[in-house]
């Protein structure tokens, strides 16, 4: 069997998605098809490989797509240049290591297995083990993969090159400097990030220490073996110390550090890995920032483990069972594998641990304790206590002053306060501020779980832990997402700023000592994260004001400091009116915007976890009325949308008097307000589309489908629009539109693909409409 490429396994999203893991495990060589529905149609298209050309030519070399779909590469360079597209682009070897997800997700619905393989030059096994342990792909997939038929060249015949020529006169209208190229390569936002900034920044003395959070451009993998994706280069560490960041993190598998006792196999290479951990900690330290392990332990071994070792086993879940922490030897190998990490990297500045996520680990992991014959006798508080007290235990071993950070994620109400009554008065707690926050959005009242900025905490959950914490005698930290946010992940942060510095206040009045600034998303040094550092700052914090005050002024010039102020305020405002639910932040089409096609049918097609949104409006708007969630996108579109024109005129009028890097600066930052509100406008245009799709196929007379067909007509105009615009802002900008879990969620010849998505639409299925209504 091939050893799989090493891409290690990292919770991005924060749902308990058991069940679906448990179904997803298989023969390393086997890969998941689940129900196998028909792909959904691309009509704009002439066939299916023209589609395959197209959304691969600013990702695949030429000559790779030509293989996989039995061409020469003159021919796949003839259907691009036909079709409109310019260049193309060179794909560098570092953009396709580290687009994988970007090309896995285009062609889920265009290639079978075997050619999805061949395209990416990768094992079955190596992607099965990604589907599987990349962030959950398959399951932001759908769980399931499309029956495609292989894609195959043909020379074109009459009816093709007609269409060819159709797309390209599409192209020229809409984008008159052709589509394919771009002033700013992919990923070259990872150039920026690790050349050293031209000044090192303000050192930053702050109430709250430690301020962590992980890569904004991190791959998954194996970053201590794999040398040529560095995730912390020292050019971002710097850029992140100087936006207030005084921690980062990295995701850590002890039997990938330590010796694994029973099967040393595991640990291979495992020296390598402690000796560039300590070569990262001694980087991050010249800098000020120390460097954080996420511990999601012991992780759960595959049932034939057991055969060998009955007296561990604890819970089962599919084909995996839990290492039973109440048996004193898997205690010992947790605490000796600390304890020798620790020794080995004795400037490692923490570990923090989720001992409830969606990873099996202790037997009460996933609430049901009562399954394993150890365990069931023993309180879940007691059992969780005594996991975390044992990593305590390995760092005192080792004599080193590494913070031990416990999370509360996935701990029951009930269970926190003798737990945290349980735990070593030295050990931190960390909790989500704004859990549990109520909200009301278009008269809809529900609750906060996390990742929010449009809802300011904290939050009556973390207030009641970080209480008994403190009774305890210990430390505290908030979990905040102070970039962005799965309410909006694909701008590098949302400029909602002075709602994260009134966070920051809030915060800092309730006395936490330190921050998580964010889970695998939020890495990007933004003004958000400059402003909490700031509100952090001295022994009487500044105003929030103030402190957005400061940040503008550094950033963007004393002169435009007060309008980019105003304008914060004002999308600040305008972005708590988000209709907040876990389901719209993980289903609705906010990450695609109008990259996300439109469909004459209905797909049949399940929106997925931050994957796919197709056009499943009752998935995107859990319980909002479908007109409630348009309408709070609308209002978020509206005051975004005003908020950026007071701004641009501020700009034009200061522009004889802006530098040339104020004036980059200022253009990037307007950019980032355009494409939120680029993307929430399209989510209005979605809901309203389908709605309307939907009673025009019910519609029967002239008379009922007139006004229909007119919104229809305007909707696909508006959605043109905004992809034309969008492509515009993320060709000249490439952090649009990308996230570290999930790579690019769209790139230019995406929004490319929606010109001719809708135009499609505008000029073969709205006419048939009309005719068939008798219009």
């Amino acid at each position: 069997v091939a050893a799989p490429r090493p891409f290690l396994k990292l919770e991005g999203i924060q749902v308990v998605i058991t069940a679906l893991i448990g179904a997803m495990v298989m023969a390393a060589a086997e890969l998941p098809v689940g129900s196998a529905p028909a792909p959904v149609a691309a009509p704009h298209f002439p066939d299916a490989a023209h589609a395959f050309v197209w959304r691969n030519w600013s990702l695949v070399p030429v000559e790779r797509m030509a293989k996989v779909i039995g061409a020469e590469p003159a021919d796949v360079l003839r259907m691009g240049k036909a079709m409109g597209l310019s260049g193309p682009p060179e794909v560098t070897t570092d953009q396709q290591r580290r687009s994988y997800i970007t090309v896995i997700r285009r062609n889920w619905h265009l290639l079978p297995y075997e050619q999805m393989l061949e395209l990416l030059g990768w094992t079955a096994d190596e992607l099965e083990f990604t589907l599987r342990e990349d962030d959950f792909l398959y399951i932001k997939l759908g769980s399931l993969k499309p029956k495609c038929e292989p894609v195959k060249y043909a020379a074109p015949d009459e009816a093709t090159l007609t269409r060819e020529e159709a797309i390209a006169a599409a192209v020229r209208e809409a984008f008159p400097s052709g589509v394919g190229t771009t002033g700013e390569p992919l990923f070259d936002f990872v150039r920026d990030l690790s050349t050293p900034p031209a000044e090192s920044g303000v050192a930053v003395d702050s109430a709250f220490s430690p301020r962590y959070c992980y890569s904004y451009f991190a791959l998954y993998g194996d970053p201590l073996l794999d040398t040529e994706t560095d995730p912390y280069p020292d050019g971002y560490l710097a850029r992140m110390a100087a936006a207030g960041v005084d921690g980062v993190w990295l995701q850590a598998v002890l039997y990938k550090l330590a010796p694994f006792p029973w099967e040393p196999e595991r640990s291979a290479r495992y020296e390598e890995r402690l000796a560039s951990l300590n070569k990262l900690v001694a980087r991050a330290k010249k800098h000020g920032i120390g460097v954080y392990l996420y511990l999601n332990e012991p992780r759960a071994m595959p049932v034939a483990f057991y055969e060998a070792h009955p007296e561990m086993k604890g819970v089962a879940e599919g084909e995996y069972v839990a290492l039973c922490t109440s048996n004193p030897d898997v205690r010992d190998y947790i605490r000796n594998s600390i304890a020798s990490i620790c020794k080995a990297v004795p400037d490692l500045a923490g570990f923090f641990s989720i001992s409830a996520s969606e990873n099996l680990t202790n037997c009460w992991s996933h609430h049901t304790g009562e399954q394993c014959p150890r365990c069931s006798k023993r309180a879940p508080a007691e059992v969780v206590s005594e996991v975390i007290a044992t990593y305590r235990e390995g760092v005192r071993m080792a004599g080193t002053d590494t913070k031990v950070i416990a999370w509360d994620w996935g701990w029951k109400d009930d269970w926190a306060k003798p737990l945290i009554d349980a735990l070593p008065q030295d050990v931190w707690l960390m909790s989500v501020s704004e859990w549990d926050l109520p909200l009301e959005r278009g008269g809809v009242k529900t609750a906060v779980g996390e990742y929010s900025i449009s809802n300011i905490g904290p939050g009556p959950r973390a207030q009641r832990h970080w209480g008994y914490a403190r009774e305890h005698g210990m430390k505290t930290l908030a979990k905040i997402q102070a970039g962005n946010t799965w309410e909006l992940s694909t701008v590098p942060y949302i400029p909602a700023v002075e709602n994260v510095a009134k966070h920051a206040a809030n915060l800092r009045g309730a006395k936490v000592d330190g921050l998580m600034l964010g889970w695998t998303l939020g890495g990007y040094p933004s003004p958000n994260l400059e402003v909490v550092a700031e509100l952090g700052r001295g022994d009487t914090p500044p105003t929030t004001d103030e402190a957005m005050a400061r940040v503008a002024t550094r950033r963007y010039g004393a002169e435009l400091a007060p309008a980019v102020v105003r304008a914060w305020k004002e999308m600040s405002a305008a972005f708590c009116e988000y209709p907040y639910h876990g389901a719209v932040m993980y289903n609705a089409p906010q990450q695609m915007g109008p990259a996300n096609l439109l469909w004459e049918k209905p797909t049949g097609y399940a929106a997925t976890m931050v994957g796919f949104p197709y056009d499943d409006l009752k998935g995107w708007r859990a319980m909002y009325p479908p007109e409630v969630l348009a309408g709070q996108f609308e209002k978020m579109a509206v005051g975004f949308d005003e908020a950026l024109a007071r701004l641009k005129e501020k700009v034009k009028e200061a522009e004889p008097r802006l530098t040339p890097e104020l004036r980059e600066a200022i253009t990037g930052e307007i950019g980032v307000g355009e494409t939120a509100a680029i993307q929430f406008r399209s989510v209005v245009n979605q809901c309203r589309f389908v709605m309307d799709r939907d009673a025009l196929t019910a519609a029967t007379t002239a008379e009922e489908a007139k006004p229909i067909v007119e919104r229809l007509e305007a909707l696909l105009r508006s959605e043109l629009a905004l992809a034309t615009r969008l492509y515009a802002i993320q060709s000249g900008d490439s952090r649009i539109g990308f996230e570290a879990s999930n790579h690019y969620f769209f790139v230019p010849v995406d929004l490319g693909e929606k010109v001719l998505n809708c135009r499609d639409l505008l000029d073969r299925w709205l006419p048939a409409e009309r005719t068939r209504v008798g219009l």
